[in-house]
């Protein structure tokens, strides 16, 4: 039995050795994010670009993005888009821009050290064809380069997704979760109005209700007092202008300080003013001009600002809605600006009719189904009035800044608050996600 228990072990070692084969595996090509991108965007034109905060890398995306999803031979536009990567196991905040993409990081993405994808909006910035196709500029088509955009982004971000934008990019926000309410997990909107008509009155309500009497009636002086220095003022406007290069055809000088004087009241609760700064009858004229600019900005009216928002005022005449002007305190004192619109900043010869209903279906989502939403708002900011009055039973959440303007952010909040806001998050975003208070 000892010879032929060896010889059954050398036996099977035998066959096991025959029987054994090497078997090559396939090498697995481990990807870098950049090659990623490629694979996912073929046909874009794909640049690193200079990395800031906790992000590790960054590019700039150009798109060939179609004039109408749903048309393709309609043509494409140059679409840029702006990919700050900071983890494939984070989650992804994705930036509606209102008006051209300037990259940097944004509140939400600090606060939960994010991914951040910034998209600016079509036919603003870099992202403007050469001639502007003015019927492809529709809010719904804006929203459709967003769900594409996303939709292939998902291939590479699989966590949670939060939109985020200011002011009319907070706007297209709300526009945004109402045509696609499953493509965020959570949207945060700062000072988004959801305005009403072309001229929205709450607007004008606002103005003549914020503040104290004697801080609207010191705004209502200002206003005579700059038009009954006109001439002083506009030679304080002509040498603004040559120093900084400015070119005032498309309005002119006189034009552009009355309209500039109607606007100051908006202006100054839209951006918080200060009512002790108000300049008097004893200041100088350069004093009213300095401070008229500092609140309005004069260069809101040259030749090539007005250009570059040509686009946002076309929108906001045939689908966003927008604010009046008051004329009462200064009628007397008007000579070129005798019928105030702000149609008069929207391009010429276009067809600028205006859907009524737009907005009001996108107000109807929000204040009745609009869930795990944070509005940030501020109480002084014009456009507040605005703002959507959200129904009880809906999951959301809106913060209004005492004493805020249009720049109020999370991190203006008192720590309560800012608490409530980053709890809303947490809930709604589950425990994976962690939260990075602001310092």
């Amino acid at each position: 039995m000892k010879f032929y228990k060896p010889l059954i072990l050398f036996i099977a070692i035998c066959f096991s050795m025959v029987s054994c084969r090497v078997v090559k595996l396939d090498s697995i090509e481990i990807l870098t994010f950049e090659q990623k991108l490629e694979n996912l965007f073929p046909n874009a034109e794909i640049t690193k670009i200079e990395s800031k905060d906790h992000f590790v890398q960054d590019f700039q995306l150009v798109l060939n993005q179609p004039l109408d999803h749903k048309n393709i031979a309609a043509g494409t536009f140059k679409h840029y888009v702006y990919i700050s990567h900071h983890s494939e196991k984070s989650p992804t905040v994705l930036v509606t821009e209102g008006y051209n993409a300037v990259p940097h990081t944004y509140e939400l993405s600090k606060i939960l050290k994010s991914n951040q994808v910034q998209v600016e909006y079509r036919f603003y910035g870099k992202s403007k064809p050469d001639s502007i196709p003015w019927n492809f500029l529709k809010n719904d088509l804006a929203v459709e380069d967003y769900h594409q955009l996303v939709t292939k982004m998902k291939e590479l971000y699989t966590q949670k997704w939060i939109s985020t934008g200011i002011s009319k990019g907070g706007e297209t926000v709300l526009i945004y979760k109402s045509k696609y309410p499953y493509d965020m997990d959570v949207a945060v909107a700062y000072v988004a109005p959801l305005i009403n008509t072309q001229e929205d009155e709450r607007t004008q309500n606002h103005i003549e209700t914020i503040g104290t009497e004697e801080c609207r009636d010191k705004i209502r002086q200002f206003q005579r007092l700059v038009l009954e220095q006109r001439v002083v003022v506009l030679d304080e406007i002509m040498q603004y202008a040559s120093d900084n290069n400015r070119f005032f055809t498309e309005l002119s000088i006189d034009e552009a300080l009355e309209y500039a004087v109607l606007e100051f009241p908006f202006s100054f609760w839209q951006w918080g003013g200060n009512c002790n700064e108000i300049p008097t009858k004893n200041d100088t004229s350069k004093r009213f001009f300095d401070y008229l600019n500092s609140i309005v900005g004069i260069d809101f009216y040259n030749d090539a600002t007005y250009l570059e928002l040509l686009p946002s005022y076309y929108q906001h005449w045939t689908e966003l809605g927008y604010y009046g002007f008051d004329i009462t305190p200064v009628i007397d004192l008007l000579k070129v600006v005798h019928h105030p619109t702000n149609v008069r900043f929207a391009p010429k010869n276009v067809d600028l009719t205006y859907n009524p209903n737009y907005i009001k279906e996108v107000r109807d989502f929000v204040e009745n189904r609009g869930n795990k939403i944070i509005y940030i708002y501020g109480e002084l900011d014009t456009w507040s009035a605005c703002s959507p009055t959200i129904k009880p039973h809906v999951n959301a959440l809106k913060m209004v800044l005492k004493g805020g303007s249009h720049k109020t952010r999370i991190a203006d909040f008192p720590e309560e608050d800012q608490q409530l806001i980053y709890d809303k998050l947490q809930t709604w975003l589950g425990y994976n996600v962690t939260i990075y208070p602001l310092q």
